[in-house]
This record gives C-alpha cells, structure tokens and sequence, in this order.
C-alpha cells in the first residue's frame, strides 16, 4: 500500500497581507499529479487543513475541488483537524463526502479505524484530531487529561487497545508538537505556548507509520515517525526549508519505505541583508528581483519611505527592518534624561540624533554643521 503524508495546508492564510489561495491551489494541483504518478492508495492529510476557526468562503471551494481530484485521482483520502481548525466547520459536510474521502473531527472516534484493504490485508488508520485536554477531558472522566501530553498518551492507549484485538499493519495521524522537533521560530512556537505543550515521541510506539501535522518543516524523529510540514511557505524563517510531502510504502510485514516527494514553490522566499544602496543598485540582488523579499537595511539612520523604494526592485518586497550595523551600546540614559543633561543647543541635537538612530549622535561632520547653524542663528538673533 502507497501512502501520500501532508499536512498543514493552511487554506486562508495571507502572507504579510498577500491572499496566498492562488499559489496553494497551484501545489495542491501538483500534489495531486504526484498521487496519480505514483499510483498512491491513501492520501492522509495531518491537520491545519484551514488556518482559522472561521475560514472565508473562498477557502472552501479549493478544499472540496482539491478532495474531489484525489479521490478522482484513485486515492482514498483521510483528513484530520488540527488546532487552527474549527472541527464543527470542517467536519459538517463529512456525511456528504464521497466514498473514500474521510474526515475525522469527532474526539470520540479515537480508537475506531478506517480499513482499508490491499492485496496483503487491512490497515488501520487511526484519525487522532486536535484535543485540547479542557474540551475533552468529561469524554474520558476516568483519566487525567491536564496536558495535551497526556491526552495524546490517552488517545494512543485507545490505539493500542483497539489494534491489539484486530491485528494487521496501522497508521496514526495526529497532530501535536513532539519532542525532538526543531520549529521555525515565530511559527510553530509560538502556538507550541498557547495551546499545545511537547509529546514524547515514546508515546506514539506501536503503529507501522506515524504521520504528524503542526511542523511547517519537513523532520524525521524516527523511521516511522515523521512531519510532512506545510506545502507552501508560510513565513520568511520557513523559506529554506523544502516543500513536499511523505511517500510511505507499507509491505505485508508493515513498514517498507519512506520517500520525501518534493512540491513546486511557486515564488522563492529571502532575506537580504546590506545597506540600503546595496539593496537597491548592487547587482548581485539581481536574481531576487522576482522572489518574495525581506529586505534588511543597515544603516545606522531610518530611510525615508523604504518599502516604496525597494519595491521599485523588488516588486514581491514583503518585509523591511531596519538593522543597524553599529548601533552603539545603550548607556541606560532615556531621551528626557539627555535633555535635562544637555547644556547646549548642540548637545540637545546630539541628543534627539541618538535617540532616533540606535544611540548614534552626530557626526564629526554633522557637529560642523550643528555649530555653523547655531551661530547663524544667535547672529540673527542678535542684530533682530
């Protein structure tokens, strides 16, 4: 049995204010040639499916064409949800799905598998949805469900105890933050803090393969214990990490082989660092004229209107920071502090200067001019 592991598909998510549906709709077509190239059997689909509890209306259209064409495909399809999804929202249009597309979004299934057949017998697949231990704990009033931890190790007990009685070869799918995992800052961490908290990859002992979701990178914490990550890039920290998805191959003994099939990523993600005339004449950006930027200027003052001006190069320039290269070391004075110490009206503009550049004050040069502007005006002054 070939088995296709995805996950985190994020259907909705804009990207620094950009819609992000077109270029997923392009990747999620490519996965789907990859399932008919490969003659795939199951597609399992890890959580994240949306990236809101509420998604727009046009959200829904690209995931049901998208379940169609991998059922048309020849692949059975299994989705669970994961914690940016609402599971009422994804789950209300499963009793209308065709045959061969599963979506598990009911906690109390856990434990209960779609089987699925080949030539050497069943597999189990057993859909553990996103639980949050406060919304779940009354199903199971017998155990102690404080932590998604050990509301994960509940589920998988469930697990066991069910695949004990049938026999034959299983998959589980769950969506979590498992220990062992290196995230992308800024993404998976911090929902790991809001509503998730670390698995133990023991916990998931027993199935032939394990297809986690909630990673945006792809990562292997064992053989049968892997993140498929998210099919499109999400964020600038993702951007050099690969796109694809999991090929698992499951023989009569269970698990046979694991293959990472890559995705297109339909425009590059970088982050460029240098000075602001660097980013906007240096020839060698010449290349990321097309790519999604992130651009990182360093020097020691802000620029005037920077995102209009690199867009002019960039014309994808998603992201700006300024990023001073010698910022001088904060000496604990506030700005009022200067203000009060300043005994002159050059050094009360040696002081507005460091506080609006990183701690940097005028110049030789500038203090030149500081002075000569400084006695004009007293001259004025002083023949009014």
């Amino acid at each position: 049995m070939r088995i296709l592991h995805t996950s985190d598909w994020h259907i909705g998510r804009s990207f620094h204010g950009h819609s992000t549906l077109e270029a997923l709709r392009g990747v999620l077509e490519a996965l789907v040639e990859q399932v008919r190239e490969h003659e795939v059997d199951v597609v399992v689909v890890a959580g994240d499916v949306f990236d809101s509890a509420a998604p727009s209306a046009a959200c829904f259209p690209l995931l049901s064409d998208t379940l169609r064409s991998l059922s048309g495909a020849g692949a059975h399809v299994i989705v669970t949800s994961g914690n940016h999804d609402s599971a009422a929202r994804l789950g209300f249009q499963s009793g209308l799905l065709r045959d061969g597309v599963h979506v598990i979004t009911d906690p109390r299934s856990v434990g209960s598998p779609i089987t699925i057949d080949d030539e050497s017998g069943p597999v189990h697949f057993y859909g553990i949805p996103f639980l949050e231990p406060a919304l779940v704990r009354h199903m199971w009033p017998g155990a102690e469900l404080r932590t998604q931890a050990e509301t994960i190790a509940h589920a998988m007990s469930l697990v066991r105890e069910d695949l004990a009685s049938r026999g034959g070869r299983s998959v589980v799918m769950s969506h979590c933050f498992a220990a062992g995992v290196e995230a992308t800052p800024g993404v998976e961490r911090e929902i790991r803090q809001g509503t998730l908290d670390v698995v133990p990859l023991s916990y998931f002992e027993g199935p032939d393969y394990v297809a986690l979701g909630h990673i945006h990178g792809r990562q292997q914490l064992s053989e049968r214990v892997r993140y498929a990550g998210a099919p499109l890039h999400y964020s600038f920290g993702e951007g050099d990490k690969p796109r694809g998805s999991w090929l698992v191959e499951l023989d009569a003994s269970g698990l046979a082989s694991v293959e990472w099939l890559d995705l297109p990523v339909p425009r590059r993600l970088v982050t460029l660092t240098a000075t602001f005339d660097e980013l906007l004449t240096d020839g060698r950006f010449d290349e990321f004229a097309d790519a999604w930027v992130c651009a990182r200027y360093t020097d020691p003052t802000p620029q005037l209107d920077p995102m209009r001006r690199l867009q002019e190069r960039f014309a994808h320039c998603a992201a700006v920071v300024h990023l001073p290269a010698n910022a001088a070391a904060a000496d604990g004075s506030t700005y009022a502090g200067r203000v009060r110490a300043a005994r002159s009206d050059a050094e009360l503009l040696d002081a507005f200067l460091a506080h609006v550049r990183e701690g940097e004050g005028a110049n030789a040069r500038e203090q030149e001019l500081i002075r000569e502007i400084i006695g004009e005006r007293v001259a004025a002054e002083a023949q009014a």
